[in-house]
C-alpha cells in the first residue's frame, strides 16, 4: 500500500469516528424524540457515509455490516419499524462493533465477529431487513409522519396532450398544485408552438419539465394529476432520496440529464464529448437535441445544485479543514516565544528610552496580543461534544443499577482549550458516576421522599472572566455531613471531635481513600475517585468546590483557565527571586505592617472585619535577608476561602508563557512552571493551592470570620 492510500485510509478513520461520535448523540437524542424525522435522516446520512466511504477505502467488514443495519434504518424511515428501546440498544452496540472495526485486535477476532453476528441476529429478530423469515410484522408500525417529513428532490416532466383543454382540465393549475407541495422550478418548452397565423387556440402544446424539492412522496404529486391523466404524459422520478450530501452527488452533469430524461442515447454523448466542445453546442448542432431541451437541462442541473444545497446547507462559506493537533501546538510554541521577544524588546526599548522604537514597540505588541488572541482561539473548541459522549454513559449506568436519570446540559457551545477538554473528560466522568451511583436515589426511596421517580443530573458550563465554569448538580440525596464525619475519623482521617464547618467536612470526600459506600461496586466504593478528581483539577491550574443540601441535592463547581499555554500573571518579587501568581486567583493586593515579634511562619491579616491567614513566601521559600517593613500582601482565593501572601514587591500584570520544569522537577508541588522575563531571566509560576496547603502543614489554622 503506498502513501497516499495510507493517507486517504486514515482520512477516512478519522471521519468515521466523527460520524460514530455524531451518530451515537443522535441515537441518544431519538431516544427523547422518536418522531423527529430530521434525527431519521441524519441517522441514516451518518450510516450511508460511513459505509460508502468504508467501501471505498477497503474496510469491506464495516461496508457489508453498516449495510445490514442501514436496511433496519431504512424500514425505519419508511415508516415500517417503530422506534424504541430495543432497537436503540442495538444500534449503540453496532455502533461499538463499528468502533471495533475501525481499530481491529487480531487477538479478539472471533469474539468480534460472533459480536456483529449476535447484532445482526438481533436486528432481524426485531424485524430488520424482513430477516429472512422473521416477519415485519413483529414490531409495531411506526406512524408515517417521519417518512413524510423526509426531504427529496424530484423530476417531474408533464407533457399535456394537444387536445387537454378541450377536455375542461388546464395544465396552469395543475402546476399551482405541484408548486403548492415544495421549492419548485419549472422549465416551459415552447418549440412545437406554430406560428400565431396557424396556432389552433384550443390546442395545448407546452409542456414543462419541473424540478421540485418536497416532503411529499412520488404519489403525492402522481395524484396532482389523477383526474388529467388520460389527456398527458406524465414521469415522476427520485433525484435525491435525502442521501445526497450536496448538489453534486445528485447527478448535475448535462449529460447525465439528457440520458435519464432519455433525449439522447449515452453512444450520442460518447461521440459528442470526442470533439472536445461544449456538449449543449455539440448535440445541438448535430440536431440530437434541440434548444429548448438543452436550456431545460441546464436549468435542472442548476436547480438541483441550488435546491440540494439548501437541503444540506453546505456552503463555501463554512467550510473548514482539518489541521493535525501538532501543527497547533508548534504554532502555539512559536507565539509563546514570539511574547517573550516582544517584552524582552519592550524592556530594552523603555531603557533606550527613544520615541520612535517606543512607537515601534508599542504597534508589535499590539500585533503580538492579536496574533497571540488568534492563535489560542484556534485551539479553542466547544464543550459540547465532549458533553455528548456522557449520555451514553448515564444511559448504561442508569439501566445497570436500575435508576431513572435524566441528564440536561447547558453551555455546549463554551468553548475551552482543546488540552483542557483532553483532560477534563476522566474527571466529569468520575464526578457524573458519583453523582449517578451515590446522589440520585433509587425510584423507590424518590417516591416515598415525595420526589418524582426520575432524577436529574444537570451539566453546565459557562464563562466566568478569564475562566470557565463547569458545573455538576444533581437533585439526590445530598451529603450527609455527619456521615462523612464518622467515616473520616474511623480511618483516621481527622482526629476525633475537631471543629469543623460543613463545607470543610464536605471537602473531605475528595482525600484519597475516603468514601462513604457501604459496599464495593464495579462503578464506585473503592475511594479512589474524587480524589483523582481533585489532583487533575488542579493539574489544569483549576479548582473544585462541593455544596450539597441533604434531601435537595449536590453542587459540584469546577473552575478552569480558558487555556493552558498563555496566561494573565501578577509578578511578584521576593529578595533576588521573582515569580508569578496566576491573575485569575488574586483577589486584590494592600499593605499591612509588619511586627517587630513577628515569628515568621504564619500571621493574621484583619480585612474589613475579616481575619484571612497569611503566608510569608520569603521564610517558606528560606529566602535569605529581611523583609520590608511595609509588606505587599497579594490576597488570593483558595477553596472558597482567602489566603494573604507576603512578597517584598509587587511588579504588576505580565503576560505569562507557560514552560514546563522538566522531569527534575516534578515533584515539587508549589511551582507549576516557569516564565521567561523581558530581561532574559526565569520567573517561578506559582502553584497558589499547593502552596497554601503547605503553609497550612507549617502551622495556619483557618480563623472563623470575626
Amino acid at each position: 500500500m503506498n502513501t497516499q492510500e495510507d493517507a486517504h485510509r486514515a482520512a477516512y478513520l478519522e471521519e468515521a469516528r466523527d460520524l460514530l461520535a455524531d451518530l451515537e448523540a443522535s441515537l441518544l437524542e431519538l431516544e427523547r424524540t422518536p418522531d423527529d424525522a430530521d434525527l431519521l435522516h441524519k441517522i441514516f446520512r451518518a450510516l450511508h457515509t460511513i459505509k460508502g466511504s468504508g467501501a471505498m477505502f477497503g474496510f469491506d467488514d464495516i461496508a457489508a455490516f453498516t449495510h445490514d443495519v442501514e436496511s433496519v434504518f431504512d424500514r425505519v424511515r419508511n415508516g415500517l419499524l417503530a422506534v424504541d428501546g430495543r432497537l436503540l440498544d442495538l444500534s449503540l452496540r453496532a455502533c461499538d462493533h463499528i468502533k471495533s472495526l475501525l481499530s481491529p485486535d487480531e487477538e479478539d477476532l472471533a469474539a468480534r465477529e460472533a459480536d456483529g453476528r449476535d447484532i445482526l441476529e438481533g436486528f432481524r429478530a426485531f424485524g430488520g431487513e424482513a430477516a429472512k423469515g422473521a416477519p415485519a410484522a413483529q414490531a409495531e408500525p411506526a406512524p408515517q409522519t417521519p417518512a413524510a417529513e423526509v426531504m427529496r428532490i424530484f423530476r417531474l416532466r408533464f407533457r399535456p396532450q394537444p387536445g387537454m383543454l378541450a377536455s375542461g382540465n388546464n395544465p396552469l393549475h395543475l402546476l399551482e398544485d405541484v408548486i403548492a407541495l415544495g421549492d419548485c422550478r419549472l422549465y416551459a418548452h415552447i418549440d412545437d408552438v406554430e406560428p400565431l397565423d396557424a396556432l389552433d387556440p384550443e390546442a395545448c402544446l407546452t409542456w414543462w419539465d419541473c424540478v421540485i424539492r418536497t416532503t411529499a412522496d412520488a404519489a403525492a404529486l402522481t395524484d396532482v394529476f389523477v383526474f388529467a391523466e388520460d389527456d398527458c404524459d406524465l414521469s415522476v422520478e427520485v433525484l435525491d432520496d435525502g442521501c445526497a450530501v450536496n448538489g453534486e452527488q445528485v447527478h448535475c452533469r448535462l449529460g447525465d440529464i439528457l440520458i435519464s430524461r432519455g433525449d439522447i442515447t449515452p453512444e450520442d454523448l460518447a461521440e459528442a464529448l470526442a470533439t472536445q466542445r461544449r456538449l449543449g453546442d455539440i448535440l445541438k448542432d448535430k440536431g440530437v437535441v434541440s434548444n429548448g431541451q438543452v436550456a431545460s437541462a441546464l436549468s435542472e442541473q442548476a436547480a438541483v445544485r441550488e435546491l440540494a444545497g439548501k437541503a444540506h446547507e453546505r456552503s463555501e462559506k463554512a467550510s473548514s479543514i482539518r489541521v493535525a493537533a501538532d501543527k497547533l501546538d508548534s504554532l502555539v510554541d512559536l507565539v509563546g516565544e514570539l511574547v517573550i521577544v516582544q517584552a524582552q524588546i519592550k524592556q530594552a526599548v523603555e531603557e533606550r528610552g527613544d520615541p520612535l522604537l517606543r512607537s515601534l514597540a508599542e504597534h508589535l505588541e499590539r500585533l503580538g496580543d492579536s496574533l497571540r488572541d488568534s492563535t489560542l482561539s484556534i485551539r479553542m473548541l466547544p464543550i459540547g461534544a465532549t458533553f455528548g459522549k456522557f449520555r451514553r454513559l448515564v444511559r448504561d449506568l442508569t439501566a445497570e443499577l436500575g435508576k431513572e436519570i435524566e441528564l440536561v446540559t447547558t453551555g455546549e457551545e463554551t468553548e475551552l482549550d482543546k488540552t483542557v477538554i483532553e483532560r477534563l473528560g476522566d474527571p466529569l466522568v468520575h464526578l457524573l458516576r458519583n453523582s449517578i451511583d451515590h446522589g440520585i436515589e433509587s425510584p423507590e426511596a424518590r417516591e416515598a421522599a415525595g420526589k418524582p421517580a426520575a432524577g436529574v443530573i444537570r451539566l453546565g458550563a459557562a464563562h466566568a472572566g478569564g475562566e470557565v465554569v463547569i458545573t455538576v448538580a444533581d437533585d439526590g440525596a445530598g451529603l450527609d455531613a455527619s456521615a462523612i464525619r464518622t467515616r473520616a475519623e474511623e480511618r483516621g482521617l481527622i482526629p476525633p471531635g475537631l471543629e469543623m464547618t460543613e463545607k470543610e467536612l464536605y471537602n473531605l470526600i475528595f482525600l484519597p481513600g475516603f468514601s462513604t459506600a457501604k459496599s464495593v461496586t464495579n462503578i464506585s466504593g473503592r475511594g479512589v475517585g474524587m480524589d483523582v478528581v481533585k489532583r487533575a483539577i488542579e493539574t489544569l491550574r483549576g479548582v473544585v468546590e462541593i455544596d450539597s443540601e441533604p434531601g435537595r441535592g449536590t453542587v459540584i463547581t469546577v473552575r478552569l483557565p480558558l487555556t493552558l499555554a498563555i496566561i494573565d500573571g501578577l509578578q511578584v518579587q521576593v529578595g533576588a527571586e521573582y515569580y508569578v501568581l496566576p491573575l485569575a486567583q488574586v483577589e486584590e493586593c494592600l499593605e499591612m505592617a509588619r511586627k517587630p515579634d513577628d515569628d515568621g511562619e504564619a500571621g493574621m491579616l484583619n480585612m474589613r472585619g475579616e481575619v484571612v491567614p497569611c503566608l510569608r513566601l520569603r521564610d517558606l521559600f528560606a529566602i535569605e535577608g529581611t523583609s520590608p517593613t511595609i509588606e505587599p500582601i497579594v490576597v488570593v482565593a483558595v477553596d472558597g476561602s482567602r489566603v494573604g501572601l507576603a512578597v517584598d514587591r509587587v511588579i504588576g500584570e505580565h503576560q505569562t508563557v507557560i514552560k514546563s520544569l522538566g522531569p527534575l522537577y516534578r515533584d515539587i508541588g508549589e511551582f507549576s512552571g516557569a516564565t521567561i522575563r523581558g530581561d532574559g531571566r526565569m520567573a517561578l509560576i506559582l502553584d497558589v493551592s499547593a502552596l497554601v496547603r503547605r503553609g497550612e502543614s507549617g502551622g495556619i489554622r483557618r480563623v472563623a470570620a470575626a
